[in-house]
This record gives structure tokens, sequence and C-alpha cells, in this order.
């Protein structure tokens, strides 16, 4: 059986044992039919995309998606590590509701029965079907990604996946390493192919399956590019001379930066290549010239990706699908690149929480496309050639990465689930998102000022968890037994306000009055978040104002 033709042998049974009596039934009216869903999942992007403003990284197709969307600027991750986010938005709940911090529980079993995004599509008669990184693997999706709740047919997962932190990477001696920069000759790699290539390909074979369907699908695929390690084909280090490559801006550790607010990014230590350069614990630092061989291999991986997903929209459109189909692309936290003397995630800061989020709608966010007319034509890269493309309209409001769910509900026409109560563990279907909905009223929102809504007002929550009020080798990722520390952060227009306190790993309570640390940063002045105000009488009146928001949110361990 060809790759993915088990899945393949699935979905045409789930088709044909539904659709006789939809296809007499099905609507000839493409504007009355159900909208498909098509989500598309980054690992670890921050918002270095040309359509973000970055005038170096080379994201032609992804820009090409922008130009068609409604993209938000300021969009928040609930907490920067990949299963405690990537459950937060596929149940819509937080990370204090799913009671997942690390990677080691099911929320099904550790906290309450609740429904996902895709499940309530498949509830609503959508075909839903899961390809490459969708879901975290293993324990935190039941080792099924949660199958047979979200997905229609069994997930696919790329046969390659498994040499992904394998010795694939060819280093100067010549030798096989496991290196954090890993830039490959596809020829040379085992299977002759790379995760997120054979993702395409799986879903470019499930995309054409639907032709025979009239039933809607609800397709999402998981990209794992940019993650570590970087292995990408090496073609891609060519669009990034080294001697073109900065380092951050704010390379070094801020002088006030409290100990338990830092990441000691122990899993590229963990690499070969980095384990050679014989760094201090835990602070580093990286050598400047190592500094941009990382930088360079994290920006030629997104141009990897950006073909990718080229490709895949552009099946989208040779499938004639582009007028029917939503697409939704999102990451599922940051990841820094120097800033703050820190690499990976594992922080609150804004270049690990800030995400590219963009919704394109047919007819709504950009016109129906004519007859043979491609929206999204496969962009090249490697053209030298580069056609400026401007988003299409921008959202500045902060908002959060779990309101994914609700806002592609109410986008497909289904009931937007109702707000959840506090406490809503016994809750199978609610959300603790907003609905974004308002920001697609184009006419609305212009002519009612009420409507358009004041940035001010918007405020985005992330929090991380810490063992000890020190960096050690688990401060990055500690298990649940192990939390000491909580870090629950807002970001409003103005500030990022991060206080550090107790928690009780047991209980699954935060004690507000135990007060470890603080962090406030004045967005405008300090952009970048390098000057802690915390202590400075300027900030005093602001920090009792967070403070009482934080009460006042946060009961029963929600925020």
């Amino acid at each position: 059986m060809p790759p993915g033709g088990w899945c393949l042998l699935c979905f045409g049974l789930v088709l044909s044992s539904v659709c006789a009596s939809a296809e007499s039934a099905a609507p000839s009216n493409l504007t009355t039919a159900p909208l498909n869903v098509l989500l598309i999942i980054v690992d670890d992007l921050r918002p270095s995309l040309g359509c973000y403003g970055d005038k170096l990284v080379r994201s032609p197709n992804i820009d090409q998606l922008a130009s068609h969307s409604l993209l938000f600027q300021n969009a928040f991750a609930q907490q920067a590590v990949c299963a405690p986010s990537r459950v937060s938005f596929l149940t819509g709940r937080r990370p204090d509701t799913t009671r997942l911090y690390d990677f080691n529980s099911y929320w099904r079993v550790h906290a309450g029965n609740f429904s996902t995004l895709p499940q309530y599509f498949k509830e609503n008669g959508y075909v839903t079907m899961s390809v490459g990184k969708v879901f975290h693997p293993g324990i935190s999706s039941n080792y099924s990604d949660d199958s047979p709740y979200s997905w229609s047919i069994p997930p696919y997962h790329p046969s390659s996946e498994k040499y992904e932190n394998t010795k694939t990477c060819r280093g100067p001696d010549g030798e096989l390493h496991a290196n954090l920069l890993c830039p490959v000759d596809i020829a040379d790699v085992p299977e002759g192919t790379l995760p997120d290539k054979q993702s395409t390909e799986q879903a470019i074979r499930l995309l054409e399956k639907t032709k025979t369907s009239t039933r809607p699908f609800f397709l999402a695929v998981g990209y794992h590019k940019p993650h570590i390690p970087f292995r990408y084909p090496k073609e891609f280090q060519k669009l990034y001379p080294l001697e073109n490559i900065t380092l951050a801006p704010d390379p070094e550790v801020p002088a006030g930066l409290p100990p338990v607010a830092y990441n000691p990014w122990m899993d590229i230590r963990q690499r070969e290549d980095v384990q050679a350069l014989n760094l201090s614990v835990p602070y580093g630092p990286i050598p400047v010239d190592f500094q941009r061989k990382i930088r360079q291999s994290y920006f030629a991986s997104i141009s990897y990706l950006d073909t990718q997903v080229g490709h895949l929209l552009s099946a989208l459109d040779d499938l004639q699908l582009a007028n029917s189909t939503i697409i939704a692309f999102a990451s599922d936290h940051g990841w820094a690149l120097g800033e703050h003397g820190e690499w990976a995630k594992y922080s609150n800061f804004d270049i690990t929480t800030r995400v590219p989020l963009m919704f394109y709608v047919p007819g709504r966010t950009a016109p129906l496309p004519e007859a043979g007319e491609k929206l999204f034509p496969y962009i090249d890269p490697f053209n030298s050639v580069q056609e400026l493309m401007e988003p299409g309209r921008q959202v500045t409001d902060l908002v959060e990465l779990l309101s994914l769910s609700p806002t592609l509900a109410g986008l497909a026409g289904l009931h937007v689930p109702p707000r959840c109560p506090v406490p809503s563990f016994h809750v199978e279907l609610c959300r603790e998102g907003q609905n974004l909905m308002k920001h697609f009223q184009v006419e609305d929102v212009e002519g009612d000022p009420h409507l358009r809504g004041n940035p001010r007002e918007s405020i985005a929550y992330s929090q991380y968890p810490r063992p000890a009020d020190s960096p050690q080798w688990n401060s990055d990722k500690p298990s649940l037994k192990d939390i000491k520390v909580m870090g629950y952060s807002i970001r409003t227009i103005d500030y990022r306000y991060t206080v550090w306190v107790g928690f009780s790993p047991h209980e699954f309570l935060a004690n507000f009055s135990d007060v470890h640390a603080g962090e406030l940063y004045f967005v405008d002045s300090d952009p970048l978040q390098d000057h802690n105000m915390y202590n400075d009488s300027q900030g005093k009146d602001l920090l009792r104002a967070f403070d009482a928001i934080f009460l006042a949110n946060h009961l029963g361990g929600h925020i």
C-alpha cells in the first residue's frame, strides 16, 4: 500500500458510509454550502515573516496567503511550549483548566472530558482529518492524537519523523551526528525525504479525495519546522549568507531579570554540535559566530516551511477549493533567537508567546476568485525578484491563541460554543477565549466605533511553570510534580506584567500572596522588554491594578 494509503482507504470508507443520502440532498448553490476548513499549524514559528514586517526572511507563499487574509498583529499563546499550547487552543481552554503544563497527562482523564475544535466540526457533519503534528504526540493526546474523538479517519504521521532526532546530520568531520544545525541533502537522508514534505504530499492526496465528497472537510496540517533540530534541505541555507545575519538586538541577559524568569535552553545544549562548545550553565553565552549560524538555520527552516505551505495552497487552488475553504494559519508559540541571552521557548516574553495568526475566508477577507483565477500560485523563494505583497486587513488588538476554536466555528457558520462557567471541569463544550468574529465585519466595524473596540481594553494572558526560583536542569520543562512556581503574565497594548507566585501541583492552585518575583515592562519605551520596572516607584499603581485583575479572574485556578 502506498504512503498514506491506509488513511486514504479509511477516508473512502467514511465517505461511502454516509454520502449516499447526502448526495441527493446536496445543495447546488455553492454560497449555501458549508465552507471547508484548512487549518495549518506550525511548530515554534515566531512572526519572522515578510507579512509581519521581517525584511530578511523569504516567505513569499505565506505572505501571499496573508495578502488575502485578516492578519492579527498581536496574537499570543497561553503557554510557550508545544503540548500545553496545542491542547489549550484545540480545546479552547487555558492551561489552568486543561491542567496540562508539561507533556505527561491526557486532559480527558486528568481534567475533564473537554470537546476539541475538530471534534466539534466532526459532530456537525464534517469529515475531520489530521496530517503531521497537530496535537502533540504521546501521553498528552492519549498516544492517538485524541482519536477517535477528534478525527473521522486515523491521523497521519510521516514515516520519516522517527529520524528527526537521530544521527542524520553530516558534520565537518564527515561523520553523522545528532546536531542542532542540520542542513541535509535529501537524497542522503533515510527514506530520501523529510517529514514536512511527506505531510504536504499526504494533505494533497486527502484534498484530492474530497472532490468526490459532498460532505465538508476539516483538514488540519501540522508542520514540524522550524522546530529543532534545524533539519532542512541544505540549498535553503544559500538564501541567508552568514554575512547578512545579524545578532539579536538585545543578546545579553537583562540586569533586572529575576532568575526564575530565565530559561536555560537545556534541549539545545543536548545537541552534539552545541555540546562541543562547552558552554557554561545556565547563562552561556553561545559564541557569536555560532549564534549567527543558529539564526541562519532558523530562517532557512522558515523558507523551507514556506515552500511546503505554497505547494499545499497551490494544490487547493488547482482542485478549485479556494472559493469554498477557510484557511487558518497559526503557530503554537514563538522562539527566542538570542534575545535576553535566551534560546528556544519556555518563557513569558513576547518573543516566545507572540505568534502569527491569520484567516482567509472566501468572499469575506478576499473576493471570490474568478473562473480559472488562482489565488495561491506557488512562488519560488529562490526567485531573486520578489514582489512585495502587502498583508490584507490587519488587526492590532491583542488576541489570544485560544480564540482560534470559537472563531473558526463562527466563520464556518456553526453555533459558537458558550463562554465557560467557573469552574468548568464538568462542562464538555464551552470556550474560555473570545470569539474574534467582530473583526471580520468590515462594514459594521468601520461604521460603528463600538464594534471597532478600544485596543487598550484588550488583554492576553500567558503563563509558565518553574521548579525553582533559580535556573536548573529542568527549568524549561518541569514535570507537574516538580512545579513550585507559576509565572502568570498579562500583556496589554502598553505593558507586560508577570508575577511569579507559589504553586501547588497537587491542588493545581496558585498562591498570589506568595510572590517570588515580578516583572513590569513598558512596551512603548521598552519594546524588547529589557528593563524591568517592577521595583520602580512609577509602576506601583499599575502593579496594584494588575494584581486586582489576577485576583478577580483567577478563581479556582482559572484566569
